[in-house]
């Protein structure tokens, strides 16, 4: 939840799960090549950086005597044929990767000006969502929601608030709630 970027010598236990849900827009910072060790599992999905959250698209990269595992353990989850077209082709999208890398960063250098000029502090996160720490995250929060921007909160933190980035109509909302 707080953007932390792990590294290669974090992930030496026998048995590891590393979730690079948010890791397309860093594709320098993953860890992939971590799947060719014995017990680790490298998860991608398509719900964040690719934004095709609805096509429930996701991949579990292991070698193959762990996916081995992981099918028996879990049976058959097939995949319609057109969310592996889709997904193919958005993987083959480069251009189109790279430019919304590119957006992705100066919309998240955007908010944190907005957020800090408001009173709150960065504390982590990456290019397609923010964490910040305010003096009251729940206060924050129902006062962002009172105009329609839905931010994250955390039960084990009272400081903690978390932003996805606002879409290309949505900065002038933002900025009237803040």
């Amino acid at each position: 939840p707080t953007g932390h970027w792990y590294n290669k010598a974090d992930a030496d236990a026998p048995f590891t799960v590393i979730d690079e849900s948010f890791a397309d827009v860093e594709p320098d910072l993953s860890l992939v090549s971590l799947s060719e060790r014995p017990g680790v599992i490298v998860l991608k999905s398509f719900g964040k950086f690719w934004g095709l959250a609805g096509l429930r698209l996701g991949f579990a990269i292991a070698q193959p005597e762990t996916i081995q595992r992981l099918t028996t353990a879990l049976g058959p989850w097939p995949v319609s044929g057109p969310a592996l077209r889709i997904g193919a082709s958005a993987l083959k999208d480069r251009k189109w990767a790279e430019n919304s890398r590119g957006r992705l960063t100066q919309d998240a250098t955007r908010l944190d000006a907005l957020m800090q000029a408001a009173g709150a502090d960065l504390s982590g996160g990456t290019p397609l969502f923010r964490l910040y720490t305010v003096p009251d995250a729940h206060q924050w929060q129902d006062r962002l929601a009172r105009h329609h921007i839905w931010a994250r909160t955390f039960p084990y933190s009272d400081n903690y608030l978390r932003l996805g980035l606002p879409g290309p109509g949505d900065w002038s909302q933002l900025e009237g709630a803040l």
